[in-house]
């Protein structure tokens, strides 16, 4: 009787797959966690201490104010992008913790933003004990203090996985954009810098849109790497854990461009008063300045496109084809199915 169909020895089967609802169902539900939080908060942390440090030195080694006032307007977006990456990480680094077992909504949020508030609140300390007291290093710090706590904020959304992906990404992208200043000489070069300003504004536009290319599907192929690390990891601890769907990609994806985008708002409103001042200089300095924030809101745009649509692409690429001959996974056998199979 046991092999019957009805007998218990064939319900066994079912049990098995079914299992506790805490252990599978409500484990498959569950967004997936970020892996390497710690790690990234203290890259992040030290891209912030680079940042702080070369801005110092900048503004130390002027020999003049309005040198000093012009030197901080350029490096502010530089520090501003690196203290958001910094909020968010630490925040993500510090929620994941405590919502390891159950989601916490409330919780995760408040102690995201108090990590980014900490970091904030570090960062300004640091600008002003270490910068030369003036009106720049007070707009200066308040900033960076102001963005270390967005960065928190964003640290709270319930998919810590998509925030690690995004803060990685980012990190990956800001690295690269550093980078890549070697390479502009040459590159100036070969789109056909000459003599004429018409041509050293052509090969410009080509070098900074070809920056902003490659930083968009670095900033999608970090993205996508980092969901796919943390849906292996996941399976590889879980049971019945289910990998993110594709507009999870595709936010993760346009988060550096998003991140960069919301920085030079942060730069346009908590910054005002530095650029205005810088560009109140010269003439070539409002110039420079209204050049700068342009090719800034550019550069972000491209990424944010590029890097959704490498992320896509790439997501795309690890599905494959549906067998005409094989049900969808997840779908039951039809009654008839399951008697004609159980009859054999």
């Amino acid at each position: 009787m046991s092999d019957q169909p009805g007998g218990s020895t064939a319900a066994q089967p079912d049990q098995a797959e079914t299992g506790d609802p805490a252990a599978t169902g409500a484990t498959a539900g569950r967004p997936l966690r970020a892996p390497g939080g710690p790690v990234l908060a203290l890259l992040a942390l030290g891209w912030l201490a680079a940042m702080l440090w070369s801005t110092r030195e900048a503004i130390s080694s002027a020999t003049a104010g309005v040198t000093a006032v012009s030197l901080s307007a350029f490096a502010l977006p530089g520090v501003i992008s690196a203290a958001l990456v910094a909020g968010a990480a630490v925040g993500l680094a510090a929620a994941e913790p405590v919502t390891r077992h159950r989601d916490r909504v409330t919780l995760r949020f408040a102690v995201a933003v108090g990590a980014g508030l900490l970091v904030g609140i570090a960062a300004a300390l640091v600008i002003d004990l270490t910068y030369v007291g003036n009106t720049t290093t007070r707009t200066i710090a308040s900033t960076t203090a102001a963005a270390a706590v967005i960065g928190g904020a964003l640290a709270g959304a319930r998919n810590g996985a998509v925030v690690g992906a995004v803060a990685s990404a980012t990190l990956g992208t800001l690295l690269f954009v550093v980078a890549f200043s070697a390479a502009r000489d040459p590159l100036f070069d070969l789109f056909g810098a000459g003599d004429s300003q018409q041509s050293l504004v052509s090969a410009a536009a080509w070098v900074s849109r070809t920056e902003s290319l490659l930083a968009g599907l670095i900033a999608g192929a970090l993205a996508f790497g980092y969901l796919t690390w943390a849906r292996r990891r996941a399976a590889r601890a879980e049971q019945g854990v289910t990998g993110q769907r594709w507009p999870a990609y595709l936010v993760a994806g346009a988060g550096p461009g998003l991140l960069l985008l919301l920085a030079e708002v942060i730069i346009r409103i908590g910054g005002r008063s530095l650029i205005d001042l810088a560009a109140a200089l010269s003439e070539a300095d409002a110039v420079a300045q209204t050049s700068l924030g342009t090719s800034r809101v550019d550069n972000g745009i491209w990424v944010l496109f590029v890097g959704a649509l490498t992320a896509l692409v790439a997501f795309g690429r690890t599905l494959g084809p549906a067998s005409d001959d094989e049900p969808e996974s997840g779908t039951e056998t039809t009654p008839a199915e399951g008697s004609t199979t159980a009859g054999r």
